[in-house]
């Protein structure tokens, strides 16, 4: 089976806009944050949020967390999502869960060439088959799974507060990360949007949230590198419209 990967958001802090809101007054204010919270309107908190994290004071967007399930993800995906480390893990256990079948992600570039997909798809069927004989020999699963390869899916729940997705989507939003996770990202970033819109109104790639291009002489070309801004070059950033269609809900990934 070769599916897409699915997606959703399972649990949020409730009113995870207004929380970190509510954590930038209470550190200027002798007032508690319950307090806080009875008093201040939505309004408030929000004008108050949006100015103290274009400060880059993102200490105050950690009260705000997101659960996340994630399925039909390969464990190269798995294993660059742990490299991100102010986040909880739950992962499938190949261990524990006996596979019938092998399921596993095809990278787009193998998909398209009629010649690489059967190499790939003949060393997948090779892995299904050893993993079933050795089962078959009496052999545990802990021990079988070894001969899984990277591209086996993988399903994981993720809990992240909001400045760890802000670092996030600063490095996997951006074209040049790798291209599984980079679809993670944004499926991960359009749902959040939609619960915490004012928290993540610039969240996205670093040249979103910076204005410029971090990458230099690696830079895609949507937006300006740091040194043409220096310059004074007139180029105009297309990071925000690519973006939008990397949230389309049919966006071809």
């Amino acid at each position: 089976m070769r599916g897409n990967m699915k997606v959703d958001l399972i649990s949020y802090t409730i009113d995870c806009d207004k929380m970190p809101g509510v954590a930038a007054f209470t550190s200027c204010s002798k007032k508690s944050a319950h307090e806080l919270n009875q008093a201040k309107t939505k309004e408030q908190t929000d004008d108050f949020i949006k100015r103290v994290v274009a400060y880059g004071h993102h200490s105050v967007i950690e009260h705000s967390n997101f659960t996340f399930s994630i399925e039909g993800v390969s464990r190269v995906c798995s294993h660059e999502l742990v490299r991100h480390r102010i986040a909880s893990y739950t992962q499938q256990s190949q261990r524990y869960v006996k596979f019938d079948e092998l399921n596993v992600v095809v990278p787009p570039k193998i998909k398209k060439n009629e010649e690489a997909k059967q190499v790939f798809d003949d060393v997948i069927e090779k892995s299904a088959e050893a993993y079933q004989t050795l089962l078959d020999m009496g052999i545990a699963p802990e021990d079988a799974r070894f001969c899984f390869p990277n591209a086996a899916k993988t399903n994981l729940m993720i809990t992240m507060n909001a400045r760890a997705l802000m670092n996030f989507f600063a490095l996997r939003c951006c074209r040049r990360a790798q291209w599984e996770i980079h679809e993670l990202s944004y499926k991960m970033l359009k749902l959040v949007k939609e619960r915490a819109p004012v928290v993540f109104e610039k969240a996205g790639a670093s040249c979103m949230q910076r204005g410029y291009c971090t990458e230099g002489s690696l830079s895609c070309g949507l937006a300006p590198t740091f040194e043409e801004i220096k310059n004074n070059t007139d180029k105009e950033s297309k990071i925000k419209e690519y973006a939008e269609n990397m949230m389309e809900e049919n966006a071809d990934f």
